[in-house]
């Protein structure tokens, strides 16, 4: 984790050097408290656990903080539904898919390799060589206490 920390930290430089951008103590405590974050978040989410840490940060700075982080590859930005866009650290090289609950809102990651070669063959049987893709799958959690719990949680 810590490495991959890094690696976005790096990534994050680098684009900010190439686009002329400061680095700022906003955008230095929205990185950190953005990385440290072990779900997706959205930007009400992530702005409130800034403002523990720094509470002059506004919507706007962090809004636009993490349009720059998508930008420079270091967040993906995701929409399930049709709730608010939620981001998570991006992680080069790897890719995983997302169940999403529709009653409480959790969100799970897999990976499954099966899937991922069918995908591949079905693109490969069409004529299509496939260079990315995003699923998400749509449920309701078996277990109705832990899905109650989240919900309240949320």
């Amino acid at each position: 984790m810590q490495d991959r920390a890094e690696e976005l930290k790096s990534l994050l430089a680098k684009h900010m050097s190439e686009h002329n951008l400061k680095r700022t103590r906003q955008r230095d405590v929205i990185l950190e408290t953005f990385l440290r974050s072990d779900d997706h978040t959205t930007i009400d989410g992530l702005l409130e656990a800034v403002q523990e840490v720094y509470p002059a940060v506004g919507y706007a700075t962090v809004y636009r903080t993490l349009r720059l982080f998508v930008a420079a590859g270091v967040a993906k930005e995701r929409r399930f539904g049709d709730g608010p866009a939620m981001y998570e650290p991006a992680e080069p090289d790897h890719h995983h898919d997302h169940l999403l609950c529709t009653k409480c809102g959790r969100i799970f990651e897999f990976e499954d390799p099966i899937i991922e070669e069918r995908q591949v063959s079905i693109a490969k049987g069409l004529g299509v060589r496939l260079t990315s893709h995003r699923m998400t799958l749509f449920g309701e959690c078996i277990d109705k206490e832990a899905c109650a719990r989240h919900t309240r949680k949320r």
